[in-house]
């Protein structure tokens, strides 16, 4: 079992007032998690569902990082074969898939090149810049099918992808894939659309919003580096956020398992959402008014082990972040 995840790459994008969303790269060994916990077991169980379902249910995607589908494409464990064999395959619908819709836009993009040459119109200049852009699209999206080795942008998750998160269960550690928005249990499936940003859990709402999960069910997720959208002079810029010394950034987070009423034909969830506090000096100065949680790694088993734990010491454990300056730059 040579795999899986989750040492992740964060980026936060602002959107509506302090809400903030994180792309995340993800670096694929297993082995990161085996760091923390040697005897960590990866749920290959999991694993396999997440991927027969995004197979089975193509529309909505369910969104996975190129870098954690190689893991398993790449590996020759004889218990990781069932999963391979569904990523080939969805890998090879999808192939199919756009370049059906290639050569869609490509005859949109020449009825409306002639078209214009005719009689210009609104109608056409709109259908030769949206096929333009969908040609480019669609080119790109092949090149990433197509391609072998990984590339930055292959490990990067947004909210309402999937990610793998640390666990606890039955006593043991487990590494899990979970969704990156949080939709805690008995909830209703319009639960996602009603409250978008429940992939991060602001601390000072931990007792409020997310007392069901705050000493109930936490993760850790492995962070090597955030980005965040600033305002400068007037227009927006993206900074990378990397702590120095150069470390791996254990996550706190929480999560929850979601199970569907009698009745419906939805799947079971796990989700989970990223703990911000208040951003240390460094990065506020630059900007960004919220920051993610790191946690000590002598601190994370006591984090994971939330229950017969009093509120008051695992704040403590959020209060006893570990030591890092923040710095930043522009991002390529």
């Amino acid at each position: 079992m040579g795999v899986i995840l989750c040492i992740i790459t964060v980026v936060y994008a602002r959107h509506k007032g302090d809400v903030m969303c994180f792309s995340a790269a993800v670096r694929a060994e297993f082995k990161a998690f085996q760091n923390l916990f040697p005897k960590s077991r990866l749920s290959i169980k999991d694993f396999f569902e997440l991927y027969l379902r995004r197979k089975n249910k193509p529309k909505p995607v369910l969104r996975t990082p190129k870098a954690m589908d190689a893991q398993f494409a790449k590996s020759h464990a004889q218990d990781l074969a069932e999963i391979r064999a569904l990523i080939k395959e969805f890998d090879a619908a999808q192939k199919v898939e756009t370049e059906q819709d290639l050569f869609k836009q490509r005859q949109r993009l020449a009825d409306a090149q002639r078209s214009l040459q005719n009689k210009p119109t609104k109608k056409a200049a709109d259908d030769e810049r949206i096929a333009t852009t969908k040609i480019e699209q669609a080119l790109a999206k092949l090149k990433r099918l197509q391609r072998e080795d990984l590339s930055a942008g292959d490990s990067r998750i947004f909210p309402g992808w999937w990610a793998p998160v640390l666990m606890f269960e039955n006593g043991e550690p487990i590494v899990r894939p979970m969704r990156y928005q949080c939709r805690p249990a008995g909830k209703p499936v319009n639960y996602d659309t009603r409250f978008p940003g429940t992939y991060n859990a602001r601390r000072d709402n931990l007792r409020g919003f997310w007392n069901q999960q705050f000493g109930a069910t936490h993760g850790v997720m492995i962070v090597t580096r955030f980005y965040e959208n600033v305002s400068r002079d007037g227009s927006n810029v993206v900074l990378e956020f990397q702590p120095e010394p150069a470390q791996d950034m254990l996550v706190a987070c929480l999560y929850s398992h979601w199970t569907p009423p009698a009745g419906s034909d939805e799947d079971d969830l796990w989700s989970f959402a990223a703990i911000t506090d208040e951003p240390p000096p460094e990065v506020a100065a630059a900007g960004h008014d919220r920051c993610i949680v790191q946690l000590r790694p002598e601190n994370v088993q006591a984090w994971l082990t939330p229950q017969g734990r009093r509120l008051e010491e695992l704040d403590a454990l959020l209060d006893d972040k570990a030591p890092a300056y923040y710095a930043h730059k522009l991002a390529a």
